[in-house]
């Protein structure tokens, strides 16, 4: 674990992808943890509990820089009511956005205040929010959240490989507008962006459509076949 930093008004810590600044408010001890609770968190947040200033009687987890958080989160929530209980001060969180408070909605739990320092509102029942995540729906919610994060990320990954895939393709079709047109590589690929606009086809489709006619292949689709003549046409005029 990378060192403790310490000040009167800011304790961090840092273990993997998650962070915790402290600041104090008085009598009051607001934790921001930053980026992700998982596997490990406790480990990070103790050393930060055991630093908190004498005489804190409030302590404020202040969601607003989490990015995500999966069971794990429980073990924090946990730790920290099991501080609160034993120092004998209360506990609540606030501000809970993005990923965390999607699985706060999902397990129909009413979402935390968003002030930290009010010292008129009262502290959300943190036992209520930790069973609520514990049952059976809370659990299914993070598993439902991570199933979809990993479901946008495989789709991230299937358009990268459709884009390394069509490349190739691409770079042929450049090559042949440049030997054929005596263009420079950028003016053939403006010209085949061209192309695909003004045929609201796919660029990767103009590209095969004119490295397969070059080969002896079938001619282009009306459509394509007038819109690459246009984008030369159009690309020759703009050349001085």
């Amino acid at each position: 674990m990378s060192a403790l930093t310490v000040s009167p008004l800011l304790l961090s810590g840092a273990e993997g992808p998650l962070t915790i600044r402290t600041e104090t408010r008085g009598s009051t001890a607001v934790l921001i943890p930053g980026g992700e609770i998982v596997h490990g968190c406790t480990t990070v947040l103790d050393p930060v509990l055991g630093k908190l200033p004498a005489g804190t009687d409030r302590l404020v987890l202040d969601m607003a820089e989490v990015t995500f958080m999966d069971t794990a989160g429980l073990q924090f929530l946990e730790r920290l009511e099991d501080y609160s209980d034993l120092a004998g001060i209360s506990l609540r969180t606030v501000n809970w956005t993005g990923q965390p408070r999607r699985i706060l909605e999902i397990t129909g739990l009413s979402v935390p205040a968003a002030d930290p320092a009010g010292p008129d509102s009262a502290p959300p029942d943190t036992g209520q929010l930790l069973a609520s995540l514990r049952s059976d729906q809370g659990l299914s919610a993070v598993a439902a959240e991570r199933a979809e994060q990993v479901e946008r990320l495989q789709e991230q990954v299937q358009q990268l490989e459709q884009a390394i895939a069509s490349r190739p393709v691409i770079d042929q079709a450049r090559g042949i507008l440049m030997a054929v047109e005596s263009c420079t590589a950028d003016q053939a690929w403006d010209t085949l962006r061209d192309a695909s606009q003004h045929a609201n086809t796919k660029l990767r489709t103009v590209a095969e459509a004119l490295v397969m006619v070059s080969t002896g292949g079938p001619a282009p689709t009306e459509p394509v076949r007038t819109a690459l003549r246009d984008a030369v046409e159009r690309q020759q005029r703009r050349v001085p």
